[in-house]
């Protein structure tokens, strides 16, 4: 049977319609404009993570400390405990963004931050905004090396891009080298945001995985799978 790690929890099918988890060791790209989602789908995913025993870190460029607890219990993902177990390392690193045009070194900064890299599943959202100043095709090589380093000691790398941020060959790399590429698209309605997870690739599913799942994100709820939109 194919070992996955699950991010189930009782009240929604995203971890079905996902396969039934990410397998160890695989590098998840997943891929969206601003506004799309991304973060609220990393969100819920290192919730269900945390909820089945795994340990996570946390890199954000998009929020504080506080802005990240608060949002998580607005989507009613209680992550208090994890915080104060050491389950969850969240790190914010909005002041890096700012100061990374200028910093040549940012990506070996990066890799060289061991701690970061300690537990089961590493999340770092947004992933180009972080590099977007000091990559190039040779350096994305090599951080995407490092990243596949420790898919082999079994760890799960989930990075959200922002495909505007990068080039195109940079972020043809991403797709191309990733285990699993879920993309994300938005359509304004009449009343409402229509968001659509696109599973594009998806390496050593345990069952079936869902093509397109479409959800929507309600406060105190979080995300909700639109069973209906399920392809």
């Amino acid at each position: 049977m194919v070992n996955v790690c699950s991010f189930e929890i009782p009240r929604d099918e995203f971890n079905r319609k996902l396969g039934g988890g990410f397998p160890p060791g695989s590098l998840v790209v997943i891929e969206g404009g601003s506004g799309s989602g991304k973060s609220t789908i990393c969100q819920r995913t290192i919730f269900g993570m945390l909820e089945n025993e795994n340990s996570v870190t946390f890199v954000s460029t998009q929020q504080t400390t506080k802005g990240f607890i608060n949002q998580m219990y607005s989507l009613d993902y209680p992550i208090a405990p994890y915080l104060l177990n050491g389950n969850l390392l969240f790190i914010p690193v909005i002041p890096l963004v700012q100061a990374a045009k200028s910093r040549i070194d940012f990506l070996e900064r990066l890799m060289g931050a061991q701690e970061l890299f300690e537990n089961d599943i590493i999340v770092i959202d947004t992933i180009s905004s972080l590099i977007k100043y000091s990559v190039d095709n040779e350096k994305s090589l090599d951080l995407i090396s490092f990243f596949k380093k420790l898919n082999g000691m079994g760890k799960i790398i989930i990075l959200t891009v922002e495909p505007s941020q990068l080039s195109e060959d940079v972020t043809s790399m991403f797709r191309s080298s990733c285990d699993i590429y879920i993309s994300l698209k938005v359509k304004p309605m009449a009343n409402e945001v229509k968001r659509t997870v696109i599973v594009n690739k998806f390496t050593g599913a345990k069952g079936p995985v869902g093509q397109m799942i479409g959800f929507r994100i309600e406060p105190r709820v979080g995300l909700v799978v639109e069973i209906a939109a399920v392809g």
